[in-house]
């Protein structure tokens, strides 16, 4: 997990919802820099992707930020 991982689960926690551009725009980093790591977040289960480039945070998401999950007992998934 990196520092920008946090940061995406934390704004789709508040937010509830976004694409990686706005989620960058609202982060102050690189939109394909927040893309990979949307992909990635969502390979592990901690975001869902419910259409093409939006994300939703997933239950896993909330859990890892509430300190509930360990983020390190999650597999990647090629889903």
């Amino acid at each position: 997990m990196t520092r920008a991982d946090d940061e995406i689960l934390e704004y789709l926690s508040s937010e509830t919802a976004g694409t990686p551009k706005v989620i960058a725009d609202a982060l102050d980093r690189n939109n394909d820099y927040i893309g990979t790591r949307c992909r990635k977040l969502a390979s592990y289960g901690l975001l869902e992707r419910p259409s093409r480039g939006f994300y939703v945070i997933s239950e896993e998401g909330n859990s890892y930020l509430e300190g509930e999950l360990d983020a390190s007992t999650l597999s990647e998934t090629d889903g």
